[in-house]
């Protein structure tokens, strides 16, 4: 059997089995009559809420998706359905700027995505849609400053990795009261597996694998109120991790073995589709089968500018598997690759290109090679950059000789805090630092954490460049100007109650052109 990169293969495979372009129901079909403008909803279609995202300097994106049954298929009629939408200055609508109409399309879940473009850089403005007899919660956008402008300050929070059965989202009640310019959701947005007893909430059905199964998931998590109150505030950018799809996959790789990879390209498609449709990403972002470009620069002024990454689907298999190994030559080979070939090289020019103050890497997975073996022995995550350690030497190389300005590497999957400094070589305390990297915890995955995890002042003793080691929920919180960046690690006392408060548990700053961790 052919590799499952093998794309040639795939499509072979596809037309073989008599299936559509997507492999996923309903994709490439157009509903038949005229579109819907006049409905009467017997249930609220916009239960899923409203969100902006992907801002520029002369626009944003902004969603939302008709779904009056939520977590019975949608509930909408398989037609066309026109959508009204409207950008005002206030909140009372009194102000208009733009409006205008969208067709929202059962082969897209009855999604809504909409480019505004042509408004003022750097402002608030208010949305909101309507469809029929029927008118959405109010979101707010915002512009982001123009290419020339170096804004003042920026705030903003990043977080990953919410697992709705492990706990409530009440980070976001606490984020919410944070006045930010954007949020940054690095993945895990929702998991995939099975509904599991004695949980603090519980999933619907069994583990996902079709188009409606991962519409559904979706649907259930934008359905918690906190969580659809902070994409209403301010504008997210987003990119997934692992449990968008499937557990630790590698591109077209399961962690399980005996996976038919035609059929696993196939579950991914359904995969990339819905999480499209759920999430306010730009048409550039519209997947083609089991592709979907995620990967993209996102600059706030000359203040600073996001690199988001996508180590999924371009990555190879992880080496030896995907647990805590011994690092060797198969962790070292220049094979290996979390990026693929054409995202390195896209990373690469951008850093040479920008102007920014600060360069942000926004991703998934810890680059710091973190050793977890106590004692004489070294063991890496192999799921990690340390797995990929000829890329991720490489990239420290990089950005050591071109000297890119103020890096910073924003982490989030392994549900717990880490503050780190990216060496130049690790080993060495004495070396270069060339980066500076926040891991974020999760917003609930991994239930109620501790302050301190279990062997982590061993952790902490083996690697000096770890600077701060916790294993509470929460996120992190920066503001970022040109003189210095600040983060704040905020914590949740539990998470399997609601309610829980919040407070700051470790705070770091780094001075613009001078790479490294100083406590606050």
């Amino acid at each position: 059997m052919s590799h499952p990169h093998d794309r040639r293969s795939f499509v072979k495979w596809v037309s073989a089995a008599g299936g559509s372009a997507l492999l996923v129901p309903g994709w490439g079909r157009t509903a038949e009559g005229a579109v819907r403008r006049r409905l009467a909803f017997a249930d609220d279609p916009f239960t899923l809420g409203v969100a902006s995202g992907d801002p520029a300097a002369d626009g944003f994106v902004i969603w939302t998706r008709l779904a009056p049954q939520p977590l019975e298929g949608g509930g909408m009629p398989p037609e066309l359905v026109e959508v009204r939408w409207e950008i005002a200055e206030d909140e009372a609508f009194s102000k208009p700027v733009q409006k205008g109409t969208a067709i929202a399309t059962p082969q897209l879940g009855h999604s809504v995505h909409v480019e505004v473009e042509g408004l003022p850089p750097d402002r608030w403005y208010f949305y909101r849609f309507t469809v029929g007899d029927a008118v959405s919660p109010v979101g707010r956008a915002r512009t982001f400053p123009a290419a020339t402008a170096l804004p003042d300050k920026f705030r903003f929070a990043f977080a990953s990795c919410q697992h709705y059965e492990t706990g409530y989202f009440t980070a976001y009640q606490h984020m919410l009261k944070d006045d930010l310019d954007a949020v940054v959701h690095l993945g895990d947005y929702f998991y995939e597996y099975a509904a599991a007893p004695n949980r603090a909430r519980i999933h619907v059905g069994g583990e996902i694998e079709s188009l409606d199964d991962y519409r559904t998931r979706h649907a259930l998590y934008k359905t918690d109120p906190d969580l659809q109150a902070m994409h209403a505030a301010c504008p997210w950018l987003v990119t997934w991790d692992d449990h968008e799809f499937d557990n630790n996959y590698a591109g077209g790789i399961s962690e399980e073995d005996g996976i038919d990879p035609y059929r696993f390209l196939t579950r991914r498609a359904a995969s990339y589709q819905a999480y499209y449709e759920h999430m306010p990403l730009r048409r550039s972002a519209v997947p083609r089968g089991p592709d979907m470009q995620l990967y993209r620069r996102v600059p706030f002024g000359r203040l600073a500018e996001f690199f988001v990454l996508d180590t999924r689907q371009y990555r190879s298999d992880q080496p030896a598997g995907d647990g805590l190994k011994a690092p060797g030559d198969e962790s070292a080979d220049p094979a290996g690759t979390l990026l693929g070939k054409q995202q390195h090289g896209w990373l690469a020019e951008g850093l040479l290109t920008s102007v920014s103050h600060w360069n942000v890497l926004a991703q998934q997975v810890m680059m710091a090679p973190v050793d977890r073996e106590p004692g004489e022995g070294v063991k890496q995550s192999m799921d990690q950059w340390p797995g990929y350690d000829s890329e991720r030497q490489g990239i420290a190389d990089f950005l050591h000789e071109r000297k890119i300005p103020n890096p910073v590497v924003l982490t989030g999957d392994i549900h717990k805090n880490f503050a780190n400094e990216l060496k130049l070589d690790h080993g060495d305390p004495d070396s270069p630092t060339v980066a500076t990297e926040f891991v974020g915890t999760s917003i609930t995955s991994g239930g109620n954490g501790s302050q301190l995890p279990r062997g982590g002042e061993e952790l902490l003793a083996e690697n000096p460049f770890v600077k701060f080691y916790n294993d509470e929920r929460g996120y992190v919180r920066c503001e970022v100007t040109p003189e210095k960046w600040t983060t704040d690690y905020r914590v949740l006392e539990y998470v399997t109650q609601p309610g829980s408060p919040a407070t700051t548990r470790a705070s770091f700053t780094v001075e613009s052109g001078r790479p490294g961790l100083q406590p606050t």
